[in-house]
């Protein structure tokens, strides 16, 4: 490089021009990048393989991947990419999936563990590289990137979340790889369409995926994500040298990779789940009943029953809420003091004899229908039957008496004999979105049984009775007539000697039923999570004060004891920067409101400024110190102070909303000067990025020229703004500003005035 180039190089802004902090040599980042990377899988991977036992949620995510071993379905409350991958590691590590993972403290022994316990501690050593790269890419300073790399590396929280079979790694693993994805392609905003912008941004697209693949939470970072699109998008639409169709095809362009691609691979993921997954398990009672078909192994797998409901079949009604049971009955009786003493009507988990009815008529002089050469009768959309409990021949009835344990709720109980009661025994039944007189399908039809004398529904309101009632599921009558899965049935088994049979195969869900089922059983399983008795909980504001740990392993003096707790030093100075942060922006927002006069070091305070401020101290140049102690607003404010000082004619020329400012204060004290002035230290930036390549810029500052000469800005005014970048140099740079930075400024702003020049038309000027 040219002597006078290295001069300006070593200008105010260094390599990465005004404003940005000085790049790193090129052979410090990759030693920086290999050494926090080895740090972190040093300190990740040391002594992985204790405690040798099972610690905290191991017993839930290493039991899962067991599953995906041995290919039996499952419920959890996440998503299944998380516990896939865990399985697959397992899998390939030679794992064969029959540690059983009870609980917390159950030793290994023979069982290969170190392959999953592998896979999340690589994928959490990842993080400190990421956010190294991440940091660098953003503030362009190696001291800011290594603190970073630094903090997560001797974070004790960190380290203990990423050395065993836990969702938390595969998580963060996604998260900072979407956001370092993210950064990336930013970067490659100067050359649109590139290998590398697709590249980066189809990256981001796939880590979106897969962190919304490990956990719900992961729609933090598409939420960021979306942000950042947006303003990008919102940014180009206001480029009026960027044509439409230009800007329809970067529209197109993340619709594609951020929205069509994510959502495509996170269909995959459960396609593979559901593939894999095809063995009959402790999951099936969370689905419905045609799922549950499909599953090898499950009472429903391959049975042949009738498909439509009529008068006479004999059926189980399943409940829709999760785990919500088997409509149910026996012959043991409420307790004095519950409601009416009657008959227990219950849901129950599990399959029974006690959970058969048989439908029939309300009308109990209707004809035999157990006669075979009596007519087939269907059960249709809106009509009034009555369901006998086939081992008691007790009607299901309601009455007015309250429910067991929920308040205003109604009782249900088993009532008459032999089939005989009185008008408390009919229910109206009806089935969601459908007209009246439809026929009723087993385990496709969603139905609602309403008591005809109080209208209340019948549903499960999944509390659990005492032991008088077994500890089964009560059972209600509700008048609040909402549809809820509370409330909501589907016919199981059927039995019905008139009816031909016909394999549940016709009734298979498609995938995209079975997509959305999971997700509305995910949904409700979130919902309902709530702490269990006398477990120890934490709050909100625990958190980010890292009041209280969590322990992973060990119940007393002799076990091996692992407590998972952040560094306090860490977690603490984290919270105080910020919070200084926030009180010193607040204060300079009141101060300028004021009217205070501050230094340049408070102007225009950001995040970015703050690192640039922090980095700059840490740079052995002293122009650099001064450059970013300044700041950029108060240096291109101090170029149109002098500006209007040499050239008051120029004020007329900065108009905003036709708006005529009376003086050079209040011009420069405007908001809508200050965004010209964000303009102007943009081009200042991109003319020193694109120092050795200046012709690239030919069309941008071509099309600049023309918005000047539309305005009435004359050629010969830029010697004015020449001399003005010049005097802020001059008074910032003090003694450092020899003749030599002097030239090589002069020569730059030259080069840029003669590109912008082209823009002017030649008859009005005389150019």
């Amino acid at each position: 490089m040219p002597p006078r180039q290295r001069e300006l190089r070593r200008g105010p802004g260094g390599p990465g021009g005004p404003g940005r902090p000085t790049a790193p040599p090129a052979a410090a980042r990759p030693a920086a990048l290999a050494l926090v990377t080895l740090l972190s899988f040093a300190s990740r991977f040391h002594r992985l393989p204790e405690p040798p036992h099972v610690c905290w949620d191991e017993t839930h995510f290493g039991k899962m991947g067991s599953y995906y071993i041995n290919r039996t379905f499952f419920f959890d409350v996440h998503p299944p990419l998380g516990k896939m991958l865990i399985g697959l590691a397992g899998y390939l590590s030679g794992y064969d999936g029959t540690f059983p993972f009870q609980k917390p403290g159950d030793r290994y022994e023979q069982h290969n563990y170190m392959g999953m316990r592998g896979f999340c501690a690589f994928l959490g050593s990842c993080l400190v590289p990421f956010a190294h790269l991440t940091v660098l890419e953003l503030s362009k300073s190696l001291p800011a990137a290594l603190l970073t790399a630094f903090i997560l590396i001797f974070d004790t929280g960190c380290i203990t979340l990423s050395q065993y079979i836990l969702l938390d790694p595969i998580l963060m693993f996604f998260l900072m790889a979407a956001v370092l994805s993210m950064v990336k392609c930013n970067s490659c905003a100067d050359r649109p369409f590139s290998a590398s912008w697709w590249f980066w941004l189809s990256l981001t697209g796939v880590n979106l995926a897969g962190a919304m693949g490990v956990k719900f939470v992961g729609l933090f970072v598409v939420l960021l994500v979306g942000l950042n699109t947006i303003y990008d998008l919102w940014d180009l639409l206001g480029n009026l040298s960027l044509s439409l169709v230009m800007f329809g095809k970067h529209l197109l362009a993340r619709v594609l990779c951020l929205i069509v691609l994510p959502l495509a691979l996170y269909m995959a993921m459960f396609a593979v789940h559901f593939t894999v997954l095809n063995k009959s398990g402790p999951g099936d009672g969370f689905f419905s009943s045609a799922f549950q078909s499909q599953l090898i192994g499950n009472n429903l797998h391959n049975v042949s029953i009738p498909e439509h409901l009529a008068y006479g079949s004999v059926v189980t009604m399943k409940n829709l809420r999760m785990a919500g049971g088997y409509l149910h009955s026996h012959w043991h009786l409420y307790p004095e003091g519950v409601g009416a003493r009657q008959q227990q009507v219950t849901a129950y988990l599990h399959k029974d004899l006690n959970n058969l009815w048989i439908i029939k008529k309300h009308d109990s002089d209707a004809a035999d229908l157990s006669d075979p050469l009596s007519p087939v009768e269907f059960v249709r959309h809106g009509d009034i039957i009555r369901l006998e409990h086939k081992e008691t021949s007790r009607n299901l009835h309601s009455h007015q008496h309250e429910a067991p344990l929920t308040r205003k709720h109604f009782q249900v109980t088993g009532y008459g004999i032999n089939g005989t009661g009185d008008s408390n025994d009919f229910w109206r039944i009806e089935v969601v979105g459908r007209k009246t007189g439809k026929l009723i399908k087993v385990l496709r039809s969603q139905i609602r049984l309403i008591h005809v004398a109080t209208g209340c529904i019948l549903g499960s309101s999944g509390k659990t009775l005492p032991k008088w009632g077994w500890e089964q599921v009560e059972v209600t009558c509700t008048p609040y007539l909402k549809d809820t899965p509370n409330s909501l049935w589907n016919f199981e088994d059927h039995i019905n000697p008139k009816l031909p049979n016909i394999s549940l195969d016709v009734l298979k869900p498609s995938f995209a039923e079975i997509l959305l089922e999971s997700h509305m059983v995910m949904i409700r399983g979130n919902s309902g999570l709530k702490p269990k008795d006398n477990e120890v909980t934490s709050k909100p504001w625990h958190w980010p004060i890292n009041y209280q740990g969590l322990r992973f392993s060990g119940v007393n003096e002799t076990d091996y004891r692992v407590y998972l707790l952040g560094n306090p030093v860490i977690w603490w100075l984290n919270l105080v920067t910020m919070g200084l942060y926030f009180l010193v922006s607040i204060c300079t927002a009141v101060a300028l409101k004021r009217g205070v006069q501050l230094t340049s070091e408070l102007k225009g305070i950001t995040w970015d400024s703050l690192l640039k401020f922090c980095a700059g101290f840490l740079s052995p140049s002293t122009t650099a110190r001064k450059v970013y102690g300044g700041g950029f607003l108060a240096l291109v404010l101090l170029i149109l102070y002098r500006l209007f000082d040499l050239d008051p004619d120029l004020l007329p020329l900065f108009q905003y909303n036709c708006k005529q400012f009376a003086s050079p204060q209040e011009c420069l004290s405007a908001p809508e000067f200050l965004d010209h002035i964000r303009k102007v230290m943009l081009v200042i930036d991109a003319a020193v990025t694109h120092l050795e390549n200046l012709s690239c810029l030919e069309e941008y500052l071509c099309n600049l020229g023309k918005k000047h000469q539309a305005v009435g800005v004359k050629i010969e005014s830029f010697s004015t703004v020449g001399e003005s970048l010049l005097y802020m140099l001059e008074k910032c740079l003090g003694t450092a500003f020899s003749p030599e930075v002097q030239e090589a400024w002069s020569k730059l702003y030259s080069a840029v005035v003669k590109a912008m020049q082209r823009g002017w038309d030649t008859h009005p000027e005389g150019d």
